[in-house]
């Protein structure tokens, strides 16, 4: 459970070492490529002799144009290629983008629109829609009951001070109780 850590000088000891062993192939590799490269250039470059004829030079010069030729094609070829894989990389690189959905949303505006200019986008033009939600609505009638229009009348308070402010509002109220 408990793991012991490595002292410094350890980790830096071993560290050394991956370095050096990796020092160690990284030059192997280099002399394994250069000792391929020049069986390579041996066995397609095969050492020039130059003929001492006129007719015989004109003919080497020949084959050598129709060798480089062969070799621009040969390269113009695997140029293309490659464009045609980079291509088809970059293409599968944003479908992955795309599907994993890590590109930045834009921020949207707030923008005003009524309900029938959002059921007409959503729509299309061919449907005509209309949201009138008052149109559906049932018609209702209200009737007012004269015990509610006194309970309205005793309820304003204002009315009630205005009469009973002053003399004559108290008289008035003894008045009309009596």
């Amino acid at each position: 459970m408990s793991e012991k850590k490595m002292s410094s000088s350890r980790k830096h000891h071993l560290k050394s070492l991956m370095l050096s062993i990796a020092k160690g192939l990284l030059e192997q590799e280099e002399t394994d490529r250069d000792v391929a490269r020049k069986r390579y250039m041996a066995e397609t470059c095969p050492a020039l002799s130059l003929p001492g004829s006129m007719q015989a030079l004109q003919d080497l010069c020949r084959e050598l144009h129709h060798k480089t030729e062969a070799v621009d094609e040969e390269r113009y070829d695997l140029e293309i290629k490659v464009n045609k894989c980079a291509k088809e990389i970059e293409d599968m690189n944003i479908k992955v983008i795309d599907l994993k959905g890590k590109f930045k949303k834009p921020v949207l505006r707030k923008v005003r629109m009524s309900a029938d200019a959002m059921l007409q986008a959503l729509l299309g033009s061919k449907h005509k829609v209309s949201l009138d939600l008052r149109a559906n609505l049932k018609q209702v009638k209200k009737e007012v009951k004269e015990e509610d229009k006194e309970l309205r009348d005793v309820g304003d308070w204002r009315k009630n001070i205005e009469d009973k402010s002053g003399m004559d509002g108290r008289k008035k109220m003894f008045e009309s109780e009596a």
